[in-house]
C-alpha cells in the first residue's frame, strides 16, 4: 500500500481511537507508530482489513503509552476496557475530527495549525509557510496546542470559521504544494455545504471549484508550470467552472459577503474570460479592493498590485507594489513581473532570480530560473 492510501486511512483510524476514549495528542501519537508499524510488515504480510489492524496496533500503542504514564493513571480505569477490535465501519469521521480539532480551548490560529498537520497531512515546514512564520516558531505553536488539548475531553466542537480557515489552507497546499490534498479539500467542503446553510461555505466551495478547474492546464507534461495568462483554457474544467458560478452567485445573492465569496469572483473572472487580454482586470481590482476591505490581507495587497498593473499599467502596479514588506513571499517574482513589463529588463532578471531562491517548491523555482535565464539571454548581443 502506498503512502497516499496510508495517509487517507488517518482521520478513520484517530477518529476511532478518540471515540473509544483517547485523547487527541496521544492518540495521534499512537497512529503514528501504526503508521510506522505499518511500513515495515505490510511489504511482507499485507492485511485483510488495513484500516482495522491500523486501528488494532493504534490502539494498541495507546494503551501501553496510557499504562506507562505514571500522570494518566486515573484514566487506566476506563482503558482497561477495551472495546472489540474489529472491522472499522464504512463511515467517515474526517469533517467531524475537523471540527474537534477547533476546540473553544485552542485559539483559532492554533486550532488550524493542529488540524493542518494532524489530519491535513502537512508537515511542520508547509505549516509554517502558510502562515508566514519560521519553522521553529510554527512547530512550538503546534506542541503548545497539542499540550493544551491533551487534558480536555474533545466534546465541544469549534466553530464554522476556524474549519472553513483549515479546508482553505489544505486546498491551497494541496493545489500547489509538494501534497496532493485539494480532491480531499473539495470533498470535505461538499459534506460542509451539505451540513451548513453558510454562504463562505458556499463561496469557498466556489473558490476551490474554479481553482480546479484550471488544475490540468497548469503544469506542462514534465511538470513546468504553466501561468495563468499562458494557460491552453480549451482544458479548463468547464462543467466545474459552471457548477462553481452557480454556487458563487447563489451566495452572493444572500448579500452577506466574505473573503471566500470575495475570492472566488476573482477566480470566475478569470474563468469567464476565454483569453487573458480579455479578463476584466478593473473588476478584478475591484474585487480585491473588497478583499483587503475584509482580511486587510497582505497577500491580498501583493495580488492586488498585479491586478492594478494589469488595469493601469506596471507603473501603477509597482506603485501599488511599493508600500508592501519586500519579504513577504512572492514579492520578488511579483516585482520582477511588474518591472519587465516597464521594460527594466536587467532589474527584472535580478528579481527573478532573487524570487527563484525563495520560491516554496520546485515547479515554481524551475519557472522563475527560466524566466530569469530567457531575460538574461535577450540582454546578450
Amino acid at each position: 500500500m502506498d503512502e497516499a492510501v496510508l495517509r487517507g486511512l488517518v482521520p478513520r483510524v484517530l477518529g476511532a481511537l478518540v471515540r473509544r476514549g483517547a485523547d487527541f495528542a496521544a492518540a495521534e501519537d499512537a497512529v503514528q507508530e501504526s503508521l510506522v508499524e505499518a511500513v515495515r510488515t505490510w511489504p511482507a504480510s499485507p492485511p485483510r482489513d488495513p484500516a482495522g489492524w491500523l486501528v488494532a496496533v493504534a490502539w494498541r500503542r495507546f494503551l501501553d503509552a496510557t499504562r506507562a504514564d505514571a500522570a494518566r493513571r486515573r484514566r487506566e480505569a476506563e482503558v482497561a476496557a477495551e472495546p472489540p477490535l474489529g472491522p472499522v465501519t464504512g463511515g467517515d469521521d474526517t469533517l467531524w475530527l475537523y471540527f474537534l480539532c477547533a476546540h473553544p480551548s485552542l485559539t483559532p490560529a492554533s486550532a488550524v495549525a493542529l488540524t493542518l498537520r494532524a489530519l491535513g497531512g502537512l508537515t511542520t515546514r508547509q505549516v509554517a509557510q502558510a502562515y508566514l512564520v519560521p519553522e521553529a516558531t510554527m512547530a512550538q505553536r503546534i506542541s503548545r496546542a497539542k499540550r493544551t488539548v491533551a487534558d480536555v475531553r474533545l466534546d465541544r466542537p469549534g466553530d464554522v470559521a476556524t474549519v472553513l480557515r483549515v479546508l482553505y489552507l489544505v486546498f491551497n497546499e494541496g493545489y500547489s504544494g509538494d501534497v496532493d490534498l485539494a480532491a480531499e479539500a473539495i470533498r470535505l467542503t461538499r459534506q460542509l455545504a451539505e451540513a451548513v446553510e453558510h454562504p463562505e461555505v458556499s463561496g469557498l466551495l466556489a473558490l476551490m471549484l474554479l481553482h480546479h478547474a484550471r488544475r490540468a492546464a497548469r503544469t506542462t507534461p514534465d511538470g513546468a508550470l504553466v501561468p495563468l495568462a499562458e494557460q491552453d483554457r480549451t482544458r479548463w474544467d468547464t462543467d466545474l467552472i459552471r457548477e462553481g458560478v452557480d454556487i458563487l452567485q447563489a451566495a452572493l445573492a444572500r448579500d452577506r459577503l466574505g473573503e471566500y465569496q470575495a475570492q472566488a469572483a476573482i477566480a470566475a473572472l478569470h474563468a469567464d474570460a476565454p483569453t487573458a487580454q480579455d479578463t476584466d482586470w478593473v473588476q478584478v481590482v475591484e474585487w480585491y479592493d473588497e478583499l483587503v476591505r475584509l482580511t486587510d490581507s497582505p497577500v491580498a495587497r501583493l495580488n492586488r498590485a498585479v491586478a492594478v498593473g494589469e488595469a493601469d499599467g506596471p507603473h501603477a502596479g509597482l506603485a501599488a507594489l511599493a508600500g508592501l514588506d519586500p519579504s513577504l513571499p512572492r514579492h520578488d517574482a511579483v516585482a520582477a513581473h511588474l518591472t519587465e513589463r516597464a521594460g527594466d529588463v536587467e532589474r527584472a532578471a535580478r528579481l527573478y532570480e532573487a524570487a527563484a531562491r525563495a520560491a516554496p517548491n520546485l515547479a515554481e523555482r524551475d519557472h522563475l530560473t527560466r524566466q530569469a535565464a530567457r531575460l538574461n539571454a535577450a540582454r546578450r548581443p
